[in-house]
């Protein structure tokens, strides 16, 4: 056993870096199997080399992250200890140094997890790239900052933004409006997403001059997409004949972005959804990359990160209790399938790109 001195420079980084009651120092404290004793901006840590020696390296780099970011969540605390785990402490500092956006108000926008960064690099390397993942994983919020900068830096003209209006249980039909009354509750997402990041002074001004356009899938058919940033959102609820479609909308200078969670599939039963389906047609297809996130990439609130990981023991173990032969239980929300298809992301901690050939 050993002991370390580790000392703060000031009592604002201590505190951004302690997090409430010292939460974040405790998080460090188990992950890392020491023990923190905080006197003032000094902190004593004990354990074994290799532990202490751990530690020391996270609370050095969330020191370091405390100068642009003075307050640090419990997220960070824990994005920090799994690099380290992983072997890769030394990319946290990359990862926070990339900044994709800033918002209207001044906030940076980086990737906060090694998926998001694999995703980030993909959009800037591929013309096409499909990010799959649960909620929370950032993969829409990401995909718009990308599109947004690419505009500031007039890398393309304009931002086509797209869902597909399926939503469990509900249709269109009882909808009060016309047609895009019937459809913008469907957009509210993306339209959020952009008020964030631009504000809504400027998303007006974008959307009345047509640099910007919001519309459900089915506006796409027929038209041909050049000098556009193209997202679309939610394509686990596509069938593989609107995903062809989709995909083939795309123009010179164009770059397209296509995410989903195919564990909330909401077609109806027997409906293949064309986002499982695409991971097999377009394998191996050079300039497209398929990036899948985990939940060790959720961002939201810590309950969603516990939330996903219990519908996937849930499921898993429905699976293995399933006879041999028989349908796919419920709660996976899948076509009938037993157990995960050919298509299907890996599981969980396993976040995989598959770049080009």
């Amino acid at each position: 056993m050993i002991k370390a001195q580790f000392v703060i420079e000031n009592n604002t980084s201590a505190v951004g870096l302690f997090g409430r009651r010292d939460e974040h120092l405790r998080i460090i404290e188990e992950a890392c199997q020491v023990q923190i004793v905080a006197r003032g901006t000094e902190l004593t840590v004990t354990g074994s080399k290799p532990s202490v020696d751990r530690a020391l390296a996270v609370l050095d780099d969330l020191l370091k992250l405390t100068k642009t970011q003075p307050f640090l969540t419990p997220h960070d605390v824990r994005a920090c200890l799994e690099l380290h785990q992983s072997g890769n402490g030394e990319g946290f500092d990359a990862l926070h140094d990339d900044v994709v956006q800033v918002t209207a108000r001044g906030k940076r926008i980086v990737p906060r997890t090694l998926g998001q960064k694999r995703y980030v690099d993909a959009i800037r390397e591929n013309g096409i790239v499909f990010g799959i993942g649960p909620a929370g994983t950032g993969k829409t919020y990401l995909a718009m900052a990308m599109a947004t900068a690419a505009l500031k830096r007039r890398e393309v003209s304009r931002l086509i933004l797209t869902r597909p209006a399926v939503e469990a249980g509900e249709s269109l039909g009882f909808l009060p409006g016309d047609l895009q009354e019937k459809v913008d509750p469907y957009l509210r997402p993306l339209y959020d997403a952009l008020y964030d990041i631009l504000g809504v002074d400027v998303f007006q001004r974008y959307m009345e001059r047509g640099v910007i356009e919001v519309a459900p899938l089915a506006y796409m058919r027929g038209r041909t997409l050049d000098d556009a940033f193209i997202i679309l959102d939610e394509a686990q609820n596509t069938t593989p004949e609107q995903m062809k479609m989709f995909l083939t909308r795309m123009g010179f200078g164009s770059k397209m972005v296509v995410t989903g969670d195919i564990t909330q599939i909401d077609l109806p039963e027997g409906k293949m959804s064309g986002l499982k389906d695409v991971q097999e047609v377009l394998k191996g297809v050079p300039g497209i990359a398929f990036v899948y996130l985990s939940d060790r990439d959720v961002i939201r609130h810590e309950l969603v990160q516990r939330i996903i990981q219990a519908y996937e023991q849930h499921e898993a173990k429905a699976a293995r209790s399933e006879p041999k032969g028989g349908g796919r239980h419920p709660a996976a929300g899948g076509e009938g399938e037993s157990g995960p298809g050919p298509g299907d992301a890996p599981g969980r901690g396993a976040a995989v790109e598959v770049t080009e050939g």
